[in-house]
């Protein structure tokens, strides 16, 4: 590695690491598994019918986003008490989510496969997030 590009990584070190400084829910595997899945379901929503654009598809992109948006909103805020809200609203949005995919099974704008490779991945993000709010209570009732 010449002597440039090694001032040019450890600028970019130094940038991360202002970064998630900045932003520590870049850090959270939760948040960017949860930004994972928003990428994932728009990709899916182009094959839905454009009679659901203002429906079930914006209801749908809605949902998707709250997620990794309250949980780096949570991680934004001070008080474990309001972190605690944000962080729940999320998992209210990933209930929302679950409902809207099972819907969208019925109506058959999910086939099988994507239907379960969608709700694997959500299963995921809400285990996630059922940890860390329950790490977040134990902090709270330990005086955090």
């Amino acid at each position: 590695m010449s002597e440039e590009q090694g001032v040019m990584s450890e600028g970019k070190r130094i940038v991360d690491r202002q970064i998630a400084e900045e932003r520590p829910h870049r850090r959270l595997v939760i948040w960017q598994r949860s930004v994972d899945l928003v990428v994932s379901v728009y990709k899916t929503l182009k094959a839905f019918p454009k009679s659901e654009q203002y429906n079930l598809i914006s209801q749908i992109q809605r949902a998707v986003i709250s997620i990794p948006s309250n949980i780096a909103e949570g991680c934004a805020r001070r008080s474990s008490k309001e972190k605690m809200q944000f962080w729940i609203i999320a998992r209210g949005s990933v209930s929302e989510l679950d409902t809207q995919f099972e819907i969208c099974r019925r109506l058959g704008y999910l086939d099988e496969k994507k239907f379960e490779e969608l709700n694997g991945d959500l299963a995921e993000v809400s285990r996630m997030l059922s940890g860390l709010i329950r790490s977040r209570k134990r902090g709270i009732k330990n005086g955090e």
